[in-house]
């Protein structure tokens, strides 16, 4: 069902914002008319769970990293297009979008990470760490949009897009730096330093968010 209803503001500061705006609506423009929105974020899950999986066969097999960073790549052109092209279209569904995005961005992480943990380059405990400072961000976000109808998608310049950069980097260095060493103490793995950097970013922004959003709405409903 169509509908024009916005619940929420999008807010994108991340530092590839401007350019990735650019190039998503140069692809809604460009879209062939069977290919729906429906269609972008099934291939978004798909995506993420085949980047998953292609971290898992990594452990066996190195080369398949090169798989990783391909389907990232495939992850963001469904996940980000499909928002996008149903508002070039005007068919947006505000209450379904919002909805099933943010529930197929939690299937797609926890499959992700459990990928991660399963090829041995990063360590269980890590991966469930990861995993509950995700989910408490996103939750502080879905809290967050729904009391002040503002939908913040980065943090510090870090949203999504900048996040699979960073994750595809990381699966390219491991190709040759599975290990490092911190301050002369080592070898640890690359992506459980990589991932104990994102847990206490992620807190970070938690904190800083959580900080914010309860002053404004304080200030705005004291009298």
């Amino acid at each position: 069902m169509k509908t024009d209803v916005k619940l929420h503001i999008r807010e994108n500061r991340g530092l590839l914002a401007i350019p990735e705006k650019k190039a998503l609506n140069l692809l809604a423009r460009n879209m062939p008319r069977w290919i729906h929105s429906d269609h972008m974020t099934l291939l978004g899950l798909f995506a993420m769970i085949a980047a998953g999986a292609s971290f898992w066969m990594s452990g066996i097999h190195k080369p398949v990293l090169f798989l990783v960073v391909f389907f990232l790549a495939v992850n963001w052109f469904g996940d980000s297009l499909d928002g996008t092209l149903a508002r070039f279209r005007n068919r947006q569904r505000p209450r379904y979008g919002y909805y099933v995005d943010h529930v197929i961005d939690l299937i797609g992480t926890a499959a992700l990470l459990g990928g991660i943990a399963l090829s041995g380059y990063m360590s269980p405990i890590m991966a469930v760490a990861l995993l509950a400072a995700f989910a408490l961000v996103e939750a502080e976000v879905f809290l967050a949009t729904h009391v002040r109808q503002v939908f913040r998608l980065a943090t510090f310049g870090f949203g999504p897009t900048e996040l699979r950069v960073v994750l595809s980097a990381g699966a390219l260095v491991l190709m040759v730096h599975p290990y490092v060493q911190i301050g002369g103490f080592g070898p640890y793995l690359l992506f459980d330093v990589g991932g104990a950097l994102a847990i206490a970013g992620l807190i970070t922004a938690f904190t800083f968010s959580s900080i914010r959003n309860t002053r404004i709405l304080y200030q705005m409903e004291t009298r």
